[in-house]
């Protein structure tokens, strides 16, 4: 086994110390309730009899004492969600598969699953991030009922995941499996979607054409192709040891995925308490998992929306994440990926030139990952360097991945790394902390200094766009849009006019208490910024024309203001009402009032 690297050990050992009390009482609960056995025992005859009312008669004859193991079925499956609607037949072929080896399986909830794409730039945007804490409330209520040893849940996209984990790690003592429906086929490349995108943008191109390109991009079902939330998510679930290796980015439809989706299940059963390998959630994702999953992370230039969830999963879990773990690690973790928006391929390339297995190898080569994981595979992490292929009698075999890569422009070795850290860098500074992802940015702009325009909405920003208002360098401060103010909304439409900016030769810079999460573009974006200006941050004493200095090399976010003078600035305020209502927003009042900081996870669960 490889020697950890120096600066992976410290970070570790550090979250470990820090975490020593929460995670010691975390493990203390889940272990307890690991210990009391199958819960089905402890319900009456009438709570059981409810539990197994609709099944078939077999089902019932073995749900009535606890030899047979019952798997719970947590399901984000919507028809709507090209990534979630593969979802709709994966719960008959858990129960074919449960029915194999003598055990049975219920769906056991729903949760809600909204895509970010079709509520970008839209009022329901605002729900957004605070649908991940529904989620992991409503799969709690699911699993609540306590009839299940196992569970299997079925997410994909932005906050789902995020969400799903929350939840199975608050029910520690089960043991859980994610399982992927993979991403769609390959459309149009990611540069034409681009181009239209600024051509309309620009006025050059009418909406008929700018539908026509979007369509072509998002045309089937399966995960959007590019490199952002959900497919980061998916990256996330297999360094982590929650899937099946090679599993993440098998397209949906294929024998293969409907193949792995059959293993899932039936391993799921074998790693409960009724068996020899019980293997319970909540000791797989421990620190080094954790730390695992923040490298990852970096050596594929993955979403910024993870700087908030891998916080929010960690704290369930008694495990303290903070930015400035996130930070150390980036700073020695190499690039190994380049997938749009930090590249031209997608994931369907990424996969073809050796996928994660590849990845993992690699970085397990030198040092950067922590080997000695659980996993639910059964193995440690050295058991995922490996691909996923379909025998001729319809099962999953695992071959390893081969010695080089498929494509060095999307999948680096080591040894030609895109960059030498990672594609994630944390901001400093009298504005307060933030967010960058410089893997899609060009070098030369990874220092910044422009004077600042002050907007309190994307559309102040956009109308001023479109009145040409905007004729040299620019720091967009785009304030009150944090998860106090209106849950902290994606701000992508801001994207194409920042880039013809940017494209005009002028230096040009976004900085923001709201989010861009993983499609950040090639303009340097602070986001995320904390504390937020609903909550009294210095982001809300920034004026127009202050110069603003963004340094992603030194980790610096400026405003060039004397102290004294910036320090005696009254915060701007806003009127918020507009955003306190309308779309479901007035029923999110109490998240809004008790969310926490971006740092922290931005969850409503408290400390």
């Amino acid at each position: 086994m490889t020697t950890i690297q120096a600066r992976v050990g410290e970070v570790t050992e550090r979250i470990v110390k820090r975490s020593h009390d929460g995670r010691s009482r975390y493990l203390d609960r889940i272990r307890a309730a690991a210990d009391k056995g199958p819960h089905r025992s402890r319900l009456s005859c009438g709570n059981l009899a409810h539990g197994f009312a609709a099944c078939g008669v077999s089902d019932k004859q073995a749900l009535s004492g606890d030899v047979v193991p019952n798997l719970g079925i947590i399901t984000a499956y919507n028809d709507m969600l090209s990534a979630h609607q593969p979802y709709e037949h994966f719960p008959d072929l858990i129960r074919q598969a449960a029915h194999e080896v003598g055990a049975v399986a219920q769906v056991a909830g729903g949760v809600p699953a909204m895509c970010d794409g079709v509520t970008q730039g839209q009022d329901g945007m605002e729900l957004s991030l605070f649908s991940r804490d529904v989620i992991a409330m409503a799969a709690a209520v699911g699993l609540s009922h306590q009839m299940f040893d196992a569970a299997v849940f079925l997410g994909i996209c932005d906050k789902i995941v995020p969400g799903l984990v929350i939840s199975a790690l608050s029910f520690g003592h089960l043991p859980v499996v994610f399982i992927p429906a993979g991403p769609m086929t390959t459309g149009i490349s990611n540069d034409e979607k681009a181009k239209i995108r600024q051509l309309y943008a620009e006025g050059k191109v009418g909406r008929d054409a700018l539908l026509e390109s979007e369509s072509k991009a998002y045309h089937g079902p399966g995960t959007c192709t590019f490199y952002g939330t959900a497919n980061s998510n998916q990256m996330l679930m297999e360094i982590m040891g929650l899937h099946m290796p090679g599993a993440s980015f098998v397209n949906p439809g294929t024998p293969l995925r409907d193949a792995l989706t059959r293993e899932a299940a039936k391993r799921a059963l074998a790693i409960t308490a009724l068996g020899n390998e019980f293997t319970p959630v909540g000791e797989v994702i421990d620190e080094k998992a954790i730390v695992n999953g923040v490298v990852g992370l970096h050596a594929t230039g993955g979403s910024t929306n993870h700087t908030m969830h891998l916080v929010a999963m960690a704290a369930t879990a008694g495990i303290r994440l903070t930015w400035d773990d996130i930070s150390d690690l980036s700073d020695v973790v190499p690039l190994l990926a380049r997938v749009y928006p930090n590249g031209k391929s997608d994931v369907n390339h990424f996969q073809a030139a050796g996928g994660l297995g590849f990845l993992i190898r690699e970085l397990l080569s030198d040092g950067y990952l922590h080997q000695d994981v659980k996993t639910v595979h059964g193995t440690d992490l050295s058991g995922y360097t490996v691909e996923a292929k379909l025998d001729a009698d319809g099962t999953v075999r695992r071959e390893p991945v081969p010695e080089t890569s498929g494509d060095e422009t999307v999948l680096a070795p080591l040894d030609k790394a895109f960059q030498p850290t990672g594609g994630l860098k944390m901001l400093t500074g009298n504005i307060g902390k933030a967010v960058i992802k410089i893997s899609a940015v060009a070098k030369e702009r990874h220092v910044i200094e422009a004077p600042a325009r002050v907007f309190h909405s994307q559309e102040d920003f956009l109308a001023a766009f479109s009145r040409k208002e905007f004729n040299g360098d620019i720091a967009a401060v785009v304030r009150f849009m944090g998860p106090k103010a209106c849950g902290m909304p994606e701000l992508h439409k801001l994207t194409p006019s920042l880039g013809i900016l940017q494209d005009r030769g002028h230096k040009v810079a976004l900085i923001t208490d709201g989010r861009m999460s993983g499609a950040s573009g090639k303009v340097p974006a602070a986001i995320h910024v904390t504390p937020e200006a609903a909550d009294g941050g210095a982001i809300a004493k920034v004026r127009d024309g202050d110069m603003i200095r963004i340094n992603a090399v030194t980790g610096a976010l400026e405003v060039l203001v004397d102290a004294a003078e910036f320090a005696a600035r009254e915060p701007a305020t806003q009127d918020l009402s507009a955003h306190q209502a309308g779309v479901g927003r007035d029923l999110f009042a109490a998240f809004r009032a008790n969310v926490g900081t971006a740092d922290a996870g931005a969850h409503v669960f408290g400390a």
